[in-house]
């Protein structure tokens, strides 16, 4: 075990840029043309970093009264949504930092967003429900109330939207309101991912498991054993690979063929205190895995879900998000001090 107290990075990662916000750094998210790091924090805190230096190009205070919850950088253009315990959600414009529209979809916090692969909407869940808008503003759908909060939203194609809840997840089509798939399970949960063709679904569970869905199929599945919640879930682009926390050690179940059922999970173990952040690359089997104790490794997963490390560094406290540049040349970490660090990464040839 490294000696994480004076840990500088190693392997394919290389010094980038550091930088400081002043409170504990929720998220982070690039701009699709890489030119822009999105930082926001829980005091309400939003702050635009040049990617390549660092340099600070924007930034505003209490954006949201009570504190920010949740933010979404668009997929094409260079848009950012954030949520807040005001209930509000604006939609700003990233090299401005200015607000281009705002919206008040309901009452209570407003946790979750999730923007559709074209960008032309964006989900919001508040409380009990889900609301989707357009990019203009426009609201065009709103969910029934569901049994408990709604704990995560994911796009499954353009048109198609999932979310979960107490006891199930629901797949429903907005601009038709149409529900077209509703999958059950006797539990909370607090966690979900959809395969990149969005037919496997992914949720972990309240009772430290995570069950998944093939929706082609309709058989579902379960995965016991953790020691917490696995509340961080991420599958890799080619929907091969999903890798959960729950621990210190991260488990990598393959879907490929028949599996995952009635075969070994990869694990991969280095980390000192339980995963906090997991994030694939955009293209490759590459796999960034933040910790509670600063820690942040970079994983090359083989065919079998095992891995070989390639990378890691030491950022001081708990990891909040690690996010790759959409080119994966470069990936960030955010902390609960509010850290803001960028480092260098040399791929493979």
């Amino acid at each position: 075990m490294p000696d994480l107290t004076s840990f500088k990075p190693q392997g394919m990662l290389h010094e980038g840029w550091t930088a400081q916000v002043n409170d504990y750094a929720l998220a982070c998210g690039w701009t699709q043309d890489c030119q822009i790091l999105i930082t926001g924090d829980v005091a309400g805190g939003l702050y635009a970093f040049e990617g390549s230096s660092g340099s600070l190009i924007w930034q505003h205070q209490e954006v949201h009264q009570g504190g920010l919850l949740a933010l979404a950088v668009h997929p094409i253009r260079s848009l950012l949504a954030t949520a807040g315990q005001d209930g509000v959600v604006h939609i700003w414009d990233c090299l401005q930092g200015k607000i281009v529209e705002s919206l008040s979809p309901g009452k209570g916090w407003a946790e979750h967003l999730c923007w559709s692969n074209d960008g032309s909407l964006l989900a919001i869940a508040i409380s009990r429900r889900v609301y989707v808008f357009t990019i203009e503003g426009k609201e065009e759908w709103r969910s029934t109330e569901q049994p408990s909060t709604v704990s995560s939203i994911r796009w499954s194609s353009t048109n198609e939207l999932a979310l979960s809840c107490y006891g199930r997840v629901l797949f429903v089509e907005p601009i038709n309101n149409k529900i077209t798939q509703q999958l059950e399970w006797p539990g909370s949960l607090v966690s979900m991912v959809l395969s990149p063709n969005g037919d496997i679904v992914a949720c972990g569970s309240q009772d430290n498991s995570v069950h998944f869905w093939r929706r082609s199929t309709g058989k579902d599945a379960e995965m016991t054993g953790y020691p917490g919640k696995p509340s961080q879930l991420a599958f890799d682009q080619t929907g091969r690979f999903l890798a959960t926390g729950g621990s210190e050690t991260i488990t990598v179940w393959n879907f490929q063929g028949d599996g995952p059922e009635g075969s070994l999970p990869g694990r991969l173990s280095i980390h000192p205190e339980p995963i906090s952040s997991l994030s694939f690359a955009n293209s490759g089997p590459l796999l960034a895995s933040g910790a509670r104790d600063g820690s942040i490794f970079v994983w090359y997963v083989d065919n079998n879900g095992d891995g070989d490390l390639v990378g890691g560094a030491f950022v001081g406290d708990l990891v909040s998000t690690v996010s790759w540049r959409p080119d994966d040349a470069a990936l960030a970490v955010v902390n609960s001090n509010g850290g803001v660090k960028v480092f260098n990464f040399k791929t493979r040839n």
